[in-house]
């Protein structure tokens, strides 16, 4: 522990004109003092909790208890004071707390002619062993980086990963660091498939390529609503003006058979109806509206017929499907099978009520009754919540205000809502920012997952962690599989797991290697979408004070692995993920592509930036000898 010295007084100012005023530097000295003896008191106090945390972790914990210290008061005043003298005004000491106020303390000593010593018992984390501490854990947790840049890239992997060997492979090449298994879909045979397809692409490409199985969690989302109506909606291609300038197309087949993606889309109808349909034909029907259209063969094989129309047409289970002969005569009739309900949705405006439900809202009229009512996925939740407090559906497109509130029944009044209304479907999430939900962080399903997680992934998140408990057992449940070398990812996306983030940090470096992701999504939900880039800010400096790598997640360029083409705005936004140590893509038709740019663009920034440090390159767009 280090001795608390007391501070030197001022000497003599030497004599001769000074640069500096001499009364600044010692102000400056004596609040320099005050703040070392906060860090130096913060640390004492955290004596127990920074013990238990793995030797290899020791002294990023007390860095880290260091700089909660020297934030806890507002050093605006002190920073500009500093700077104003040329010397370092602490807000790029994250990664090294101490050493930099030790420093600093030295320098105003020796301009005030006052002797200086390092007071230090133990020699605290300095401005150079601070990264590379930073560097060795980020090297642990997520292995090497594949090309010259500093930042690695992770990406989510689609179901096909579990099969389909060329497309892990295209993401390996790509420039793909860090697989994600999210455990919230398919299962652990799948997931097991993938992890064994990554080591092998990565293996060909005599690479490192670790493998992230991250926990479904507690996930909140709305229940189940009665099915919609069985209705196919198919419309022609229009123009600026609205007039139909390409057909639909449908394929009509005896069986069922799946639909791939470029392809029309299918219905079912009768076997010996289908083989009298010849090329060129019409096939008559009136649709669900009412209208009447005439459906056109153009194309015929051995899986059946396809038609096109121009005019839009809505198909239902009973529309009546009619071929006629040469000479106008109806020849037979069938019916579609195969057609899908919609999706039901309950449609709210600012100023309506939902009732929220611990039970499922069984019956056809759940979303038709008044008020509406729709279940919730956890249904201990409803229990807690507490009147006047806010609650987000849909990523935040809903926002209500718990007006009553019951055990089983929550009545929230819409505050938040587009003009025309949002509809609210099955299966959308739930975010609760005021409430102090009691959940656990992993579910039963999650335990279950975790036999997997032990055999098979290099590091495991942890999704939806709020307090210290939820690591330790997490850390509990992987020794009691074998799996205490798996990593841990502590996912940052409600309010009180970003409130608890310092304490979740410490609990967290009793693992062999530990990471923060800042899960966007639904952080920005809970925080609110304008405090957003507050909160990554915070909880990049907090990462880097605990020497704990970062993922920085939730649509980066999601626009482009979607489309193919990036949007403006996620070009800047993805260049700020060279101040994190990995960038998360999620899956999508051009993930490749988006894992190119994203190599490309941090590579560029990597001889701009450095965490929060600017690097001065050479600028040779405005070299001198183009200046007039």
């Amino acid at each position: 522990m280090h001795k608390k010295s007391k501070p030197l007084r001022p000497a003599e100012t030497p004599p001769g004109p000074q640069p500096w005023n001499p009364e600044v530097c010692h102000e400056l000295i004596q609040k320099l003092w005050a703040l070392r003896a906060a860090m130096l008191d913060s640390e004492q106090r955290y004596a127990d909790t920074i013990e238990r945390v793995g030797p290899h972790q020791r002294d990023s914990a007390r860095n880290l208890v260091h700089f909660l210290a020297m934030r806890a008061t507002d050093l605006r005043d002190l920073q500009g004071r500093l700077a104003w003298l040329g010397v370092s005004s602490l807000g790029r000491s994250e990664s090294h707390v101490l050493a930099n106020v030790d420093k600093v303390l030295g320098i105003l000593h020796r301009l005030t002619g006052q002797d200086w010593q390092d007071r230090s018992s133990e020699e605290p984390v300095g401005s150079v062993s601070g990264p590379a501490l930073l560097l060795h854990h980020t090297k642990a947790l997520l292995g090497p980086v594949a090309r010259d840049r500093n930042v690695r890239i992770m990406v989510t992997l689609p179901s096909e990963a579990a099969t389909d060997f060329s497309l892990v492979r295209g993401l390996v090449r790509a420039g793909m660091d860090v697989a994600r298994i999210n455990c919230a879909h398919d299962d652990a045979d799948a997931w097991k498939a993938m992890a064994r397809l990554v080591r092998r692409a990565a293996k060909a490409a005599q690479r490192e390529v670790k493998v992230l199985m991250d926990l479904g969690g507690p996930k909140i989302r709305t229940g189940t609503l009665p099915v919609g109506p069985a209705v196919l909606k198919l419309r022609p291609a229009r123009d600026e003006l609205g007039f139909a300038i390409q057909p639909w197309r449908l394929r009509l087949t005896p069986t069922e058979m799946p639909t791939t993606s470029g392809t029309p889309p299918r219905i079912v109808v009768d076997q010996d109806w289908l083989e009298r349909a010849r090329l060129g034909q019409q096939i008559h029907l009136t649709d669900g509206r009412g209208k009447k259209r005439r459906l056109l063969v153009v194309e015929r094989d051995v899986h059946g017929v396809v038609v096109e129309c121009m005019d839009t047409c809505y198909l239902t289970p009973d529309t009546a499907l009619s071929l006629k002969g040469t000479h106008g005569r109806r020849i037979h009739t069938a019916y579609p099978s195969g057609i899908q309900p919609l999706p039901s949705a309950i449609r709210l405006h600012r100023g309506d009520v939902l009732q929220l439900t611990a039970e499922p809202a069984y019956g056809d009229d759940a979303g038709d009754a008044e008020p509406p009512r729709i279940a919730c996925t956890l249904p201990e939740v409803i229990g807690q919540a507490r009147v006047g407090e806010r609650v987000w559906i849909d990523d935040g497109r809903i926002g209500a205000v718990v007006r009553k509130a019951s055990r089983r029944r929550l009545e929230l009044e819409i505050v938040q809502a587009r003009d025309g209304g949002e509809k609210l479907m099955a299966d959308k999430g739930i975010n609760w920012p005021d409430s102090q939900l009691d959940l656990p962080a992993l579910t039963d399903k999650d335990l279950q997952d975790l036999r997997t997680v032990a055999k098979v992934a290099d590091l495991v998140g942890l999704s939806f962690v709020q307090a210290p408990d939820d690591v330790h057992r997490l850390l509990d449940e992987l020794r009691a599989l074998g799996g205490s070398q798996v990593g841990v990812v502590l996912k940052i996306e409600t309010l009180r797991g970003f409130e608890s983030l310092p304490e979740l940090m410490l609990a967290a470096m009793a693992a062999p290697t530990a990471g923060v992701m800042i899960a966007r999504g639904d952080l920005a939900v809970e925080c609110g979408y304008e405090r957003m880039a507050e909160v990554q800010e915070e909880i990049l400096w907090c990462s880097e004070a605990a020497h704990m790598p970062v993922i920085w997640a939730t649509q980066v360029l999601e626009t482009l692995a979607k489309t193919g083409v990036p949007s403006r705005a996620e070009i800047s936004d993805a260049s700020m993920g060279v101040r994190a140590e990995c960038v998360m893509l999620n899956k999508g038709p051009y993930i490749e592509d988006a894992i190119r740019m994203l190599d490309d663009i941090l590579r560029r920034m990597a001889g701009h930036q450095t965490k929060k440090t600017p690097l001065l390159r050479a600028l040779r767009a405005w070299a001198e000898e183009g200046l007039t």
